[in-house]
């Protein structure tokens, strides 16, 4: 793999609106992983599909601000921008009833796509994607780039099968799960094992990925980098609600990464920007570096 300075990115799968009970707010989580990259000094563009509605003007207008390319996002004549009822419970732990079809499902490439991720360094996917042949299938395609690949298994009930999970984690050089994804995916392969660390090296014999990344929520995340294991415990703070954070934590921790950061550096800073998010309300909280130092130094 090649150390860049500043990484050229691509994130491809669903954008669209999180409806809390008072509120929307921009959401989906490679448009997440995405944002958060944005503001890390990565080029980032994001491939997806939006409904010709007010909704996809909206998202398109929005996230154009922020400095994403979107001449990848494309809008939809037959179906709407998605929208996600998010329900938060008394710890701001997050549950979601997403709406089928949405624009998202049925992504088609374009020529513009095509090349923006030949001419990328990291190219970032998610399983909720693959709810649908249609976007399923342009994520195939460009799986078949040249190009590092980064699989942010996002397990949504009842959006995935283990069939397409295990493709998808066979695409990845750089696989994210949470605890409870890696040992129901785990034991869906028939590990044998129970302890976190003894099926991240299941996973890493199972597949071709080098790297493997897993969250723990509050107590941290663990990293398998290069042959070695890096450790981060968590850092305390008040949770808001935990939409956004394991995006931003994966965004934080893949450019960290690749642009050549100490992979125990990349785990503490990745972990503290998660926990920030997680402070906050809604997925793409403004974050100051001064914040992150402040918290890092405890």
């Amino acid at each position: 793999m090649n150390i860049k300075k500043s990484l050229k990115a691509v994130a491809y799968g669903e954008v669209l609106w999180d409806v809390f009970d008072d509120e929307k707010k921009i959401g989906g989580a490679p448009l997440n992983v995405a944002l958060r990259m944005k503001t890390l000094g990565c080029d980032v563009a994001m491939i997806s599909c939006v409904g010709n509605d007010k909704d996809g003007e909206d998202i398109i207008n929005h996230v154009k601000k922020l400095g994403l390319e979107t001449d990848v996002i494309i809008q939809s004549k037959e179906y709407p921008t998605g929208l996600v009822e998010v329900t938060l419970d008394k710890k701001g732990s997050a549950s979601y009833i997403i709406n089928y079809p949405s624009a998202w499902d049925k992504i088609v490439l374009n020529d513009q796509a095509k090349n923006i991720v030949k001419d990328a360094d990291v190219l970032i996917y998610g399983s909720l994607v693959c709810r649908d042949k249609v976007s399923r299938k342009s994520l195939e395609e460009l799986l078949e780039t040249n190009v590092y690949k980064v699989f942010d298994v996002n397990l949504r009930k009842p959006h995935y099968t283990y069939e397409i999970l295990d493709k998808l984690m066979q695409s990845a050089d750089f696989i994210k799960f949470n605890d409870d994804e890696l040992l129901e995916i785990a034991s869906a392969l028939k590990s044998p094992f129970t302890p976190l660390e003894d099926n991240i090296h299941f996973i890493i014999n199972h597949t071709r990925a080098t790297g493997i990344c897993v969250t723990k929520g509050k107590h941290g995340a663990l990293l398998f980098w290069e042959g070695k294991l890096y450790e981060n415990k968590g850092y305390p703070i008040k949770v808001a609600d935990t939409v956004g954070a394991g995006d931003s934590f994966l965004a934080a921790l893949t450019t960290s990464l690749l642009t050549g950061k100490d992979p125990q550096t990349a785990i503490d800073f990745a972990c503290a920007i998660g926990a920030l998010v997680a402070e906050a309300p809604g997925a793409n909280p403004e974050i100051s570096d001064a914040k992150i130092q402040e918290l890092m130094s405890k």
